[in-house]
């Protein structure tokens, strides 16, 4: 098992790439500790590991809220002595579908400030354990590249370029602890749009992410679990400060 007795904490954890995620971890020999604001989906993601003869235990954390994720950091530790590998997948609640020049300011800087809010709150309980152990994972989803022309794609891209520049910055300071810090790039999961999501624009997200591969198709919520336990393994143990490209060929190095 790659990732044997490591303690990993995925906010997010009831959501579609967070719960595929978890289950690859507990599969890889995990305790998984699921986060996120609604108790409901975190459970039925715990109930399929525990089903699975997995490790996994869930809390109610708002992952933007500095004094409960820095509680619930402490907490881990407390019960475990250590974490291991930590990834925010909490949605960064994008307006997608206007263009800048007509989009409302709120709109814009909405997903720009709760990636970076949470992303940095959250790698921070982390790293203040991983320094003391000198060893750990920090994850990031989602990734940079170019602009992407006729997408409006609002705030969202704008955010992730930030998390890029927080990864670099955490991969650089921590690094003589032993503590990596990677991205996983992706191009779009389209089997994770919401169901809400107008039925008219989620074809059109479909359509050109698609094209816009080398592939002609993007990564599935299989694939990410598949390279989440990469990332947080020792087979990846020399990466760190880079990103993993999993995006069909959509953006090429």
């Amino acid at each position: 098992m790659l990732l044997k007795d490591r303690t990993a904490v995925i906010y997010g954890g009831g959501g579609s790439i967070g719960g595929a995620v978890a289950r690859a971890y507990a599969n890889e020999g995990a305790h998984v500790f699921l986060a996120g604001r609604t108790p409901e989906p975190l459970e039925r993601v715990a109930s399929d590991i525990d089903s699975d003869g997995g490790r996994v235990e869930t809390a109610v954390v708002d992952a933007l809220d500095e004094g409960a994720v820095d509680a619930h950091a402490d907490d881990v530790v407390a019960r475990t002595g250590s974490i291991d590998i930590s990834f925010n997948l909490i949605s960064h609640n994008v307006v997608q579908g206007t263009p800048l020049a007509e989009l409302a300011l709120a709109d814009f800087e909405q997903p720009v400030v709760t990636a970076l809010r949470t992303n940095f709150l959250t790698t921070r309980a982390a790293a203040r354990q991983m320094i003391r152990q000198r060893s750990g994972v920090l994850l990031f989803f989602g990734g940079y590249g170019d602009p992407l022309l006729g997408s409006s794609l609002g705030g969202l891209q704008v955010g992730l370029q930030a998390l890029d520049t927080l990864r670099r910055q955490l991969a650089g300071e921590l690094g003589g602890y032993g503590i990596r810090a990677l991205t996983l790039q992706t191009a779009g999961i389209l089997e994770a749009i919401p169901p809400g999501v107008d039925t008219a624009w989620r074809k059109t997200i479909v359509e050109e992410t698609e094209a816009r591969t080398m592939l002609k198709r993007a990564a599935s919520l299989a694939d990410v679990a598949n390279v989440a336990v990469f990332a947080a393994s020792d087979h990846a143990r020399s990466l760190t400060g880079t990103a993993l490209n999993i995006t069909c060929g959509a953006q090429a190095d």
